[in-house]
């Protein structure tokens, strides 16, 4: 097969194509011809050597696959060979072969491309596990999304909206912000120019009753102050490069918060095929309808991983970014 490596850690150019055995699916995991393959802030931290894969893992990056079983392993039985699927994985998706545990397959949605599906997992199993379950997002209750723009982002403001929240965004440009408006966002807050902090405790009663954060511990002492009574912070990223907070406890006890937060990658098979079964069941008539739609900014080809993560690192992009073999 074709596969992308990281031939050390440092810039984009460390990504080179280059030819490895085809990989085998052991027992209760399947075999993926891939078509497409999204590409993830995880993939570019990987790839500086911040973010090495968990034991057992290829060393491949790539999160998650879009394609056709080829085989499977002892033991598998929801799938057989030539079904469409994309495909949650803990590495090896910039490839034109991977393998993914059974349990982390779902079905291409109806109406989608191998392109449009391989943007799904990653994200979609994100959020689904942090806003609604870990972070309990309901309908009639408001949420901040920082990143709006993004692939977390725009599939947050999605299933928000359709899940009957009220949803408010950052992004970094008026473009990417109208853009989020698009997609449903009551307001999107243009970080550089705005205060957000202001704004949602201006358009709310008392601030938003859930915050989802991918930038770290510089945002953590506003966040905690744009949250209502009984507001959830749910962490789950650093892009800003601070991972140490000092926080005012009198805020957490005096409101009533929760802080939480959780990582996706290191978590076990069954833990990440349950949250695909409730993807399926909850989430898939959404995208099938219509009113859920992954967001793909652009595509290059698979030995043009470099070119993405540039691309990625430059956040020109909307939505997400997908290699294709």
């Amino acid at each position: 097969m074709i596969a992308v490596e990281i031939t050390r850690f440092g810039g984009p150019e460390v990504l080179v194509a280059t030819e490895r055995p085809d990989p085998q699916p052991g027992a209760g995991e399947v075999l993926i011809a891939v078509a497409a393959a999204g590409v993830n802030r995880p993939d570019v931290m990987q790839r500086r050597g911040l973010y090495p894969p968990p034991p057992g893992a290829s060393d491949i990056p790539g999160l998650e696959v879009a394609g056709t079983v080829i085989s499977v392993g002892p033991g598998v039985r929801d799938w057989r060979e030539g079904d469409a699927v994309c495909a949650l994985v803990a590495g090896g998706g910039y490839a034109t072969r991977c393998v993914a545990p059974a349990a982390q397959c779902l079905p291409r949605p109806a109406g989608l491309d191998d392109v449009q599906a391989a943007a799904i997992p990653e994200t979609f199993f994100t959020v689904w596990s942090n806003v609604f379950e870990r972070g309990r997002l309901a309908a009639g209750e408001s949420a901040l999304f920082h990143g709006g723009a993004g692939g977390i982002g725009t599939t947050a403001i999605q299933l928000a909206v359709a899940r009957g929240a009220r949803v408010f965004v950052t992004a970094g440009t008026d473009e990417k912000c109208r853009a989020c408006e698009a997609l449903g966002a009551e307001r999107a807050i243009n970080y550089r120019t705005e205060d957000f902090v202001a704004l949602v405790r201006s358009l709310t009663r008392d601030g938003v009753d859930l915050i989802l954060d991918i930038m770290g511990a510089s945002y953590t002492a506003r966040n905690l102050n744009a949250l209502a009574v009984d507001g959830r912070l749910v962490q789950i990223g650093f892009q800003s490069g601070e991972t140490t907070a000092s926080v005012d406890l009198r805020k957490i006890l005096g409101r009533r918060l929760t802080i939480t937060g959780s990582a996706l990658r290191p978590r076990s098979v069954a833990e990440k095929g349950a949250i695909a079964a409730a993807l399926r069941e909850h989430v898939w008539p959404l995208i099938e309808s219509g009113r859920v739609k992954p967001q793909v900014d652009r595509t290059f080809p698979l030995a043009d991983a470099a070119a993405a993560h540039a691309l990625m690192e430059s956040s020109g992009h909307l939505g997400k970014i997908v290699l294709v073999t």
